[in-house]
C-alpha cells in the first residue's frame, strides 16, 4: 500500500542524511539541515507524534541511508507455526527482529528465536524478502525489508524472553491477535504455503 505523503517524507529524510554525512560545506549543510526538519513536520503533521521525538529519531542517524532490516523466524511443528507473545503490545508475532551488526541472517535468527522463546534451530530456507511498502503494512517512519527464515527445532524448550511474556505454537486458521508492525495475516498464511509445498520457491520484491 503507498502512502504518498510517507514516502516523500523518507525520500527527504534519505537526501538529507546523504547530504549530511558526505557535505563539506557549511552552507549545504544548512540546507540538509532545513531538508530533515521539514521531513520531520510532514511526519508530525500525519501521525501526530511530538516534533522532539521525530527529531530524536532522526538525529540518532548518520551516514548514507539504507533500507533496515528485520528478520522472522517460521518454525513449523504438528502444523502449526511458533508465535511469540509481545510484552511491549500484549500482541503476538514471529520470533525475531531487528538484524544485529557482525551477525549473518541465519546467526541473527537463531540467536532472536532463543531469546524470544528458548527454542534451539538451525536455519533451513530463506521464505521470503519483503519490501514492506509493497505488502499492507502499517505506515513507518523508515523503509524497512522484512526477512522470514524457516526453522526447525534441535533443542531447548518453551521460555519467556525479556521481550516476550508466552509462547504458543498456532495453526493458520486460529491465528492470535497479531502485532501487526511486526506481522501481518497475509505473510503469515504466505509461510503457511510452504509447509504445504515444500518445492515453493522464494517469495521476493
Amino acid at each position: 500500500m503507498s502512502v504518498k505523503w510517507l514516502e516523500w517524507a523518507q525520500r527527504i529524510q534519505s537526501l538529507s542524511q546523504a547530504g549530511l554525512a558526505f557535505s563539506k560545506n557549511g552552507y549545504d549543510i544548512e540546507r540538509y539541515e532545513e531538508l530533515r526538519t521539514i521531513s520531520t513536520e510532514i511526519m508530525q503533521e500525519h501521525t501526530g507524534l511530538e516534533m522532539e521525538k521525530l527529531k530524536d529519531l532522526f538525529a540518532s542517524e548518520s551516514g548514507y541511508q539504507t533500507p533496515k532490516v528485520d528478520i522472522r523466524g517460521a518454525v513449523f511443528r504438528n502444523g502449526q507455526i511458533l508465535m511469540v507473545k509481545e510484552v511491549i503490545d500484549g500482541k503476538w508475532a514471529l520470533p525475531g527482529g531487528f538484524c544485529d551488526v557482525g551477525l549473518s541472517p541465519a546467526e541473527n535468527i537463531v540467536k532472536e528465536i532463543k531469546e524470544e522463546s528458548g527454542f534451539e534451530v538451525v536455519p533451513i530456507k530463506l521464505l521470503a524478502l519483503l519490501d514492506l511498502k509493497k505488502h499492507g503494512n502499517p505506515a513507518q517512519p523508515y523503509h524497512y525489508y522484512k526477512v522470514f527464515i524457516q526453522c526447525g527445532i534441535v533443542g531447548g524448550q518453551a521460555e519467556n524472553g525479556l521481550e516476550t511474556d508466552d509462547v504458543r505454537f498456532y495453526s493458520e486458521n486460529d491465528l492470535p491477535e497479531l502485532s501487526l508492525a511486526r506481522n501481518t495475516e497475509t505473510q503469515i498464511r504466505l509461510l503457511f504455503d510452504f509447509l504445504r509445498d515444500p518445492h515453493k520457491e522464494a517469495v521476493f520484491d
